[in-house]
């Protein structure tokens, strides 16, 4: 029987009296890709720092690779959904990709060898081979964010966890990043943060609807009535063939 990564059970996070995630339960396998929906302030971002152990839930149980996360939170590549770079610090690409190996060895200990072979490949991954002695204030917006995957995948997860990921991108570059995704997901477990259900449902296993609530059915398909309540508003399911999954027949 597989044993789950990540496994939540009954968990619960308030800010004093105000519920932000009521009841969640969750389990993870390591060859899933995960996409999270939801609408603004349904408590996916918090829901990811409590899977981190960057906050503690009021209730419940997290389990990430079968001990606390604080402890074993070293295993997992994290894309945060606003990373701020001062545009005149001088900081080189290799070197932001080097912090993702910061989770490996103990502090003030020096860069190795297998740290600048695991940065460069991860640099080939996500294709900004030859971009390691650039300025990352050069960067466009698209290949930043790339970075910022390489730097994820420098901790070597098994666990990619992602949060918007292509949310201030164009479409076209937004496209790229996910099929760079599904060439990741091939060897890492991913769960993703996105407000895009079509685009999503084209390259994620599975779909989890979040707000407060969390409703995983551990498939792609999800009911117009549990997208209604989880949003808190009528809506049309609308067909785009070929490129968004046919969750049902549209009704115009």
């Amino acid at each position: 029987m597989r044993e789950p990564i990540l496994k939540l059970v009954d968990v619960d996070f308030s800010f004093g009296q105000r519920v932000v995630l009521e009841g969640i339960n969750l389990e993870l396998f390591q060859d899933d890709f995960v996409g999270l929906i939801g609408p603004n302030g349904g408590g996916k971002t918090i829901l990811l720092k409590v899977i981190l152990g960057l906050l503690k839930p009021s209730r419940g149980s997290v389990e990430l690779f079968g001990q606390e996360p604080s402890v074993s939170r070293h295993q997992v590549g994290y894309v945060p959904q606003y990373a701020k770079f001062d545009p005149d610090y001088p900081i080189r690409v290799i070197d932001a990709v080097l912090m993702g190996r910061l989770a490996q060895w103990r502090l003030f200990r020096r860069y190795g060898t297998r740290d600048y072979e695991v940065a460069r490949e991860c640099l080939l991954k996500v294709e900004l081979e030859g971009f390691d002695q650039r300025q990352v204030s050069q960067l466009s917006g698209g290949q930043l964010q790339r970075v910022l995957i390489a730097r994820a995948l420098a901790v070597e997860p098994r666990l990619l966890i992602l949060d918007e990921p292509t949310a201030s991108l164009d479409p076209q570059v937004g496209h790229s990043i996910y099929g760079l995704l599904d060439e990741i997901a091939k060897e890492s477990a991913i769960l993703m943060v996105s407000h895009d259900l079509g685009v999503i449902s084209s390259h994620v296993k599975t779909i989890a609807c979040l707000n407060r609530k969390l409703h995983y059915h551990n498939s792609k398909e999800i009911e117009r009535e549990t997208i209604e309540e989880s949003y808190g508003c009528p809506i049309d399911m609308v067909v785009h063939r070929h490129t968004h999954r046919v969750l049902e027949e549209h009704q115009g």
